[in-house]
């Protein structure tokens, strides 16, 4: 049965970036109609689906939290991401963070910027944007477009109130500057981030 890229996509849980790639490498082969259109056959591209499969991991799930107080936040996170990925039948590897969205140097991020860029991964999947990072998540996206992967974003219509996102920004960089100061441990200090902490909720 030959069939467009989008049909042939949502029956393998693919993306069509995905055949695209495959086809480029070799691996696949489509026929063109008169306007130029691709037509698969599906027996053939099953076969194809499996090996790929069984030998690489083709959807990434990403999630993080910025302290070890929110580990159980973390836990909801991966859960729900693998129920989404299960649901639409995607193999998937999980790669997790503890630390700030300011951190540029966090080991999972390192990690699915190494795979994006040497095309290790077919899909990304977060709950928020700013999972990525804080401030720069963009620059993962635009990197994402460039080597063909697909970027899915549970809550991307969240809508959230410019005051909120202030709000959160700023406890972020709270969460950073207290990480800096703990091992001064100072009544001083402790007060100071209490202050700015406080001060950034009435916001």
């Amino acid at each position: 049965m030959k069939v467009g890229i989008g049909i042939a996509a949502k029956e393998l849980g693919v993306s069509p970036l995905t055949l695209r790639r495959w086809e480029k490498a070799g691996k696949i082969k489509s026929e063109r109609t008169l306007k130029g259109h691709r037509r698969y056959d599906l027996a053939s591209l099953s076969g194809c689906a499996k090996r790929t499969e069984k030998s690489s991991h083709t959807t990434l799930i990403y999630a993080r939290v910025s302290s070890h107080d929110q580990k159980s936040d973390l836990e909801r996170q991966k859960k729900l991401l693998e129920s989404f990925c299960a649901s639409n039948g995607w193999v998937y590897e999980i790669v997790e963070d503890l630390g700030s969205g300011l951190n540029y140097e966090k080991k999972g991020l390192n990690k699915l910027i190494r795979l994006i860029s040497t095309r290790g991964i077919d899909r990304l999947v977060i709950t928020h944007k700013d999972r990525l990072l804080r401030f720069g998540a963009e620059l993962i996206f635009s990197l994402c477009e460039q080597f063909g992967v697909e970027v899915v974003i549970l809550n991307k219509s969240e809508n959230t109130s410019i005051e909120t996102e202030l709000v959160q920004d700023v406890l972020e960089i709270i969460t950073v500057f207290s990480a800096r100061l703990y091992g001064l441990r100072s009544r001083k200090h402790q007060k100071l981030i209490e202050a700015l902490t406080e001060a950034a909720t009435k916001v």
